[in-house]
């Protein structure tokens, strides 16, 4: 099963490995891609986890969430 987070707030690579260290911290998560340039994120999960999950660990590190598909 796959999430995809719209992120905003990235502005540099240390971003983006903030918000996947954030998601791949998370036992649910199996991997995480995160793209500076589409301002997203793309969960691999080994079991669903509710999006509030997700989006509270991105935004614990300061980034806003929008959307979660």
């Amino acid at each position: 099963m796959k999430k995809t987070l719209s992120v905003f707030g990235m502005t540099c690579h240390k971003c983006v490995a903030h918000v996947k260290m954030a998601l791949e911290e998370l036992e649910q998560v199996k991997s995480a891609e995160v793209s500076l340039q589409e301002q997203s994120a793309v969960v691999e999960l080994n079991e669903d986890v509710a999006d509030e999950v997700l989006k509270n660990a991105v935004e614990e590190f300061g980034y806003e969430v929008r959307e979660i598909k």
